[in-house]
């Protein structure tokens, strides 16, 4: 009897052996699955600035319509060629003999048209204008512009930098672009801190701002980190309200000379 009942418990167990070959092929499944969608995501804030970058590389001017061959001589000309690049010529101050009121007015006019671009942000309260004889201040929420913890600028975040630029562009205003944060902590091999979170966010909007045909030297990029607060981090609204990009336009044209 005792040889009998050990036998059934063997066969028992073998018969269920397969349930561990079975949970082994669920969990590789799984896994499997978890790896294909990982690598089909795709960043396309990403994807969009390498677009334009390489559209902007196969779109420039070809540089000489008859290669030298190995081994000739390039031929003298006495009339320069024309296919010869020239130096860019510097453009003066768009606006030199503008005196101040008439600046004044000017800033008080794209404050009134970046209103009414973002009238519909402005109302859900991520986008807010303020302006005074001196300054512009275009405040912009950062889940507008990037994801939690990250500089890298979202796909709804183009439009709202071209936009912006729209009304920058063809200006001389001075540009200060400023990054804050809450003060919950950061420490990623990215960004050790807060600090280099802000700025990077900042320099990734100023960065856009150049892709779309802003002068870089009318530009600054500057981070604030935690430091700087407009309301209170012990509530989840108050950190929404802290973690923001801002851009200061200048009635002035002189980015160094920008002090507010």
């Amino acid at each position: 009897m005792r040889r009998r009942r050990r036998a059934e418990e063997d066969d028992l167990h073998n018969k269920e052996r397969w349930l561990i070959s079975y949970a082994d092929f669920i969990t590789l499944l799984f896994a499997f699955f978890v790896v294909m969608y990982s690598v089909s995501s795709v960043n396309e804030g990403k994807y969009k600035v390498l677009s334009e970058t390489l559209t902007g590389v196969f779109n420039a001017p070809q540089r000489s319509l008859q290669p030298i061959e190995i081994g000739e001589e390039p031929p003298v000309s006495a009339q320069p060629s024309q296919d010869v690049i020239q130096p860019p010529v510097t453009e003066a101050p768009r606006n030199p003999d503008m005196d101040e009121a008439g600046r004044t007015e000017a800033l008080r006019a794209m404050a009134d048209t970046l209103a009414l671009e973002f009238d519909e942000l402005i109302n859900q309260g991520v986008v807010t204008v303020e302006s005074n004889e001196a300054w512009l201040e275009l405040s912009l929420r950062n889940s507008l512009l990037f994801s939690s913890g990250d500089a890298e600028p979202h796909y709804d975040a183009f439009e709202v930098i071209e936009t912006i630029a729209s009304v920058l562009v063809n200006k001389d205003n001075a540009v200060r672009v400023e990054g804050f944060t809450d003060d919950q902590p950061i420490r990623t091999n990215a960004f050790p801190s807060n600090w280099e979170l802000s700025t990077a966010r900042a320099a990734a909007v100023v960065r856009m701002l150049t892709m779309e045909g802003v002068e870089p030297e009318r530009m600054a990029a500057i981070g604030y980190g935690q430091h700087q607060p407009v309301a209170r981090n012990d509530t989840e609204e108050g950190r929404r309200r802290n973690r923001r990009v801002v851009l200061l336009i200048s009635r002035d044209a002189s980015i160094r000379g920008a002090v507010r």
